[in-house]
């Protein structure tokens, strides 16, 4: 995600803090550098004018021109105002007295239904009961999609049909979840293709109704100007509470999460990471503007780990690790918690230092994970635990079984030794025990 700007604002930067001494006109060539960067970036040209001019004012400071560290102190200011930007500070979703009600609007396939199931499964984490219900009575697909994704998901569903109204359908809703005791409502309204006034007086009628704690219109971030100018549409009618964008893992420009902020006063509460119903993330101004930067997002990686691997199986692979018994089965399972963190580009673009141009340069092949586990799959139990037994028979039958080459093979069981060789090194530093000391002079 924004790999464009970044790589621009990065590049921009770095050529800043390479000057020994900054002047007015090194300040005023970067603001101009920057400026076509963010418009490129199909960053609203109101929101583009209020940065540069507040990036600019502070960088003619005469305390920044005169420091020992101009262009650093430059980067400070410029990450400031992207988080003045995109939040000052993160805004929670809404908990209140259950049932909380959540609803989600916006355009025709901005992906209100299937933030509708990520939202749920979100939820459910945080030790919420949630109940979806799709006021969607125009696409009867809409229905179908969500009371597929709650069968998938083992969520509860309201089951809606064509033939009701909306704004009955999502009372009669209402009236179910406080009598069951589930303590969030979702509701997915429906969309247009464009803006409609007969669908905003239906919306108006449905909040109306049911009062909802939050109103969180759904964006594509792939849109760009359209998404924030359909926000503004629907922020003017309903007085939305939050925004929740959309296809962020595709959005390499990112001018809709640098506008949409500002030019609705409203916060950015949630986005779409990637297509997995898993992939939907609590939005932090800060980390996202260090992101932008190339300072990585070292907290979020840090979330997802602990998100990903399980306790026990961690203290389970410790305790193999110091008796040095680590095998291929460990190996395995230590690759399928790895897969769990999501896109390993992903996941490096979340560590300081590695800016979009080195990660655009990086082909990472994610489907060697998946030959590895094939491979490791295709071995007895008694191979996994010891891989010495297999001899080149072995070998044979074990790439014909993983739809490979024996070539691979052998390429899996080396980098497994080397793994071996490095964790017993790593666990005889970690034991005092067992560190060797040389004798003292005599």
């Amino acid at each position: 995600m924004f790999d464009q700007l970044s790589e621009k604002l990065q590049r921009t930067l770095k050529n800043l803090r390479g000057e020994g001494k900054l002047t007015e006109k090194h300040i005023e060539e970067g603001m101009r550098e920057i400026r076509i960067a963010l418009l490129e970036a199909d960053v609203n040209f109101k929101v583009v004018k209020g940065f540069i001019d507040a990036v600019k004012g502070k960088c003619l400071n005469q305390e920044v021109l005169d420091s020992l560290t101009p262009g650093q102190q430059v980067v400070k200011i410029v990450r400031d105002e992207l988080i003045h930007i995109l939040g000052d500070s993160n805004s929670d979703l809404i908990f209140s007295e259950p049932p909380t009600i959540y609803m989600l609007v916006g355009l025709q396939g901005s992906g209100k239904t299937t933030s509708a199931g990520k939202l749920a499964i979100w939820l459910r984490k945080q030790g919420r009961a949630p109940y979806l219900v799709s006021t969607d009575v125009y696409r009867p697909a809409a229905m179908d999609q969500l009371a597929i994704l709650a069968k998938q998901s083992q969520l509860p569903f309201y089951p809606s049909t064509p033939d009701q109204l909306p704004v009955d359908l999502v009372k009669k809703a209402l009236y179910e979840v406080k009598n069951t005791g589930y303590s969030a409502m979702i509701v997915d309204t429906a969309g247009r293709l464009h803006l409609d006034d007969s669908l905003m007086q239906e919306l108006q009628k449905m909040k109306e109704a049911i009062h909802p704690h939050e109103i969180l219109f759904v964006a594509d971030a792939m849109t760009g100007q359209d998404a924030v100018r359909s926000a503004e549409a629907f922020n003017n009618v309903l007085d939305i509470s939050g925004i929740i964008l959309t296809k962020m893992d595709g959005d390499a420009k990112g001018g809709a999460a640098l506008s949409v902020r500002m030019i609705t006063q409203k916060p950015i509460k949630m986005v779409g990471t990637g297509e997995k119903l898993s992939e939907l993330e609590v939005f932090h101004p800060d980390r996202m503007a260090s992101r932008i930067l190339g300072m990585g997002d070292v907290l979020s990686l840090i979330e997802k780990a602990e998100e990903a691997f399980d306790q026990k199986q961690a203290e389970k692979l410790e305790r193999k690790l110091r008796k040095e018994a680590f095998t291929l089965e460990d190996f395995r399972d230590q690759l399928r918690q790895i897969k769990k963190l999501g896109p390993i580009s992903q996941i490096l673009g979340m560590l300081p230092g590695m800016n979009s141009s080195a990660l655009k340069n990086l082909n990472v092949d994610e489907s060697a994970l998946v030959r590895i586990e094939a491979i490791i799959n295709s071995m007895t139990p008694t191979e996994r635990s010891n891989h010495s037994l297999i001899n080149g028979s072995r070998r044979k039958r074990i790439a014909k079984g993983a739809g490979t080459t024996v070539e691979e093979v052998n390429k899996l069981l080396k980098q497994f030794v080397a793994a071996q060789k490095m964790l017993k090194q790593m666990t005889t530093m970690a034991d005092p025990k067992r560190m060797k000391f040389p004798p003292f002079p005599r």
